[in-house]
């Protein structure tokens, strides 16, 4: 696998198992497309993560572990004035989770905005991955470029891999949303979406509505996770749900879908099929929701 995968988007800093009677919490690193980046770099992908931090000592311990876990930090700028975005996680007893974010003034939404890397670093990549909170960070002006930016990759054959992750705080209103995330499915090659995240946005949707909405707007390979039913695929003229081995028990949810997209994206830059790619992506998944946090230990790796 010697084709190089940029993905870009926001590491925060992450507390988790919080024990606000003890004031003890778990503290990492961790952020959707930092997470896929993680997972990637232990199955062995080349990839390389694009964001901005700052230049405090919780920065530089975010780039140790993402550097300690082979992802290529050399794009990632050191913004002077600004600091990461930090979040928490609360689980409830079925292991779904909900999060307390403080990330408005964070150094990632900087990105491409003058420090740190350009747009014009892409083009170094056979695959760009990025989700709906990398665009949801930006400014709609830098989205505009960014959309841009991935429409003449297309054009030169670079592939954009996509996952909306919509989470609603971050928009100004579903209209916003809908209309961002619909430019980058224009260009998009491969789209990652979930179904609950198409349904908070197209109420009544189903696996298969969205897959032949992304199909009409040209994206070529689609995956659609849907929790317990497990993933549709789309694929030409092919479309056909897998039957994979449902988890007995959930501690955590965290890094699900990022994990998955990094086992899909993984086994088919390795020469899978796209059914082999799902059950690679859902292993994955599998493992990580079996854990607290979305990183899991590499000794819990399938």
């Amino acid at each position: 696998m010697a084709e190089r995968i940029a993905c870009m988007g926001e590491c925060m800093i992450e507390l988790s198992q919080l024990d606000l009677a003890s004031g003890m919490a778990r503290i990492g690193f961790a952020g959707d497309t930092a997470n896929t980046a993680t997972y990637l770099a232990r199955l062995g992908a080349p990839v390389a993560y694009l964001t901005n931090v700052g230049c405090d000592a919780m920065s530089d311990a975010m780039l140790a572990q993402l550097s300690g876990e082979g992802v290529d930090c050399a794009l990632v700028g050191r913004h002077p004035d600004r600091l990461p975005g930090l979040y928490a996680i609360e689980t409830d007893a079925q292991g779904e989770r909900s999060f307390r974010y403080w990330r408005n003034d964070s150094a990632a939404r900087t990105l491409f905005s003058g420090i740190g890397p350009g747009l014009a670093a892409l083009g170094g990549f056979g695959t760009v991955y990025l989700s709906g909170i990398t665009l949801a960070i930006l400014p709609a002006s830098v989205r505009t470029r960014l959309v841009a930016a991935l429409g003449d990759l297309r054009a030169q054959g670079v592939r954009t891999a996509f996952d909306p992750n919509y989470r609603p705080r971050l928009w100004r209103d579903a209209e916003e949303a809908r209309d961002s995330f619909d430019a980058v499915w224009r260009v998009t090659t491969l789209g990652l979406p979930s179904r609950d995240d198409e349904a908070a946005l197209y109420p009544g949707a189903t696996a298969e509505s969205v897959a032949a909405r992304l199909q009409g707007l040209g994206v070529n390979e689609i995956v659609v996770k849907d929790g317990a039913a497990g993933p549709f695929l789309a694929v030409g003229t092919e479309a056909v749900w897998l039957d994979l081995p449902r988890v007995a028990t959930v501690i955590d949810s965290s890094g699900a879908g990022d994990s998955f997209n990094a086992g899909y994206i993984a086994a088919r830059l390795g020469g899978a099929t796209p059914q082999e790619a799902a059950t690679a992506g859902h292993a994955l998944a599998s493992a990580v929701i079996g854990h607290h946090g979305a990183i899991i230990p590499r000794a819990a790796m399938p």
